[in-house]
């Protein structure tokens, strides 16, 4: 396994049984991500991207084939064992931005740090403000904009300074100029930190600001562009 890969997934399969059977979600999917890249995972509703992200976050686990993260086999881990490389090296955002609403955004961003049993106020302040919320630390999630609720949530994803960062469809929720605002706040601090970048979008203005794109149809890979050029799976 390539020490420079942050995500490795072999022959990746992923069935569900429905009325009718067994319904195939993901079929032999095969491609590895080096450090530092920033990858799209691409493909119409439908087509099991968001399957996919959950599989590489160990959020959920294969049906065969094997994920390894940063050099990890997921497949060796107790459920415990991934929450704790997630909580580690791993950070999330979520298109519905997945926020408590009983804490405020400055509780929001601490929370990861007092998890990690690391100094939490400091650190969450200068991410909120590096992310434009100065001014609205004390707010709850509730009285706040959907794309202030979003740069809330990747403050909170780039606070653990994280090796890997996911992002599920994160301007779904938002209008065009707000999600263009997110998105480039989003791509400043990968470059600023260096993380690994891998994101679900439906939007080719978004997927083709990233140095790879991922394209499924019906669960299986059929485009793999990347620095290397495009190359085919079955």
């Amino acid at each position: 396994m390539s020490e420079s890969a942050a995500i490795v997934a072999r022959n990746l399969s992923r069935q569900v049984e429905d009325t009718e059977g067994m319904l195939t979600i993901l079929d032999g999917v095969d491609f590895a991500i080096p450090k530092g890249q920033t990858a799209a995972i691409t493909g119409s509703s439908g087509s099991g991207k968001s399957t996919l992200l959950g599989l590489l976050a160990g959020l959920d686990m294969p049906s065969s084939g094997s994920v390894h993260m940063l050099g990890h086999d997921l497949s060796v881990l107790d459920e415990d064992s991934r929450a704790r490389l997630r909580a580690a090296h791993v950070g999330f955002v979520f298109q519905s931005f997945q926020l408590l609403p009983h804490l405020t955004a400055l509780e929001n961003v601490m929370l990861p740090l007092e998890l990690a049993g690391k100094p939490a106020r400091d650190p969450a302040r200068r991410m909120l403000s590096r992310v434009g919320l100065d001014a609205r630390l004390h707010h709850y999630p509730r009285t706040l904009s959907g794309g202030e609720q979003q740069r809330v949530s990747i403050a909170r994803a780039f606070v653990m300074q994280p090796s890997l960062l996911f992002a599920d469809e994160p301007t779904g929720s938002l209008d065009v100029a707000t999600g263009k605002a997110v998105i480039d706040l989003m791509f400043a601090l990968h470059s600023e930190h260096g993380a690994t970048l891998m994101l679900v979008t439906h939007d080719p203005g978004l997927a083709s600001r990233c140095e790879r794109q991922i394209e499924l149809v019906a669960g299986r890979l059929v485009r793999d562009s990347g620095a290397d050029g495009v190359q085919a799976s079955g």
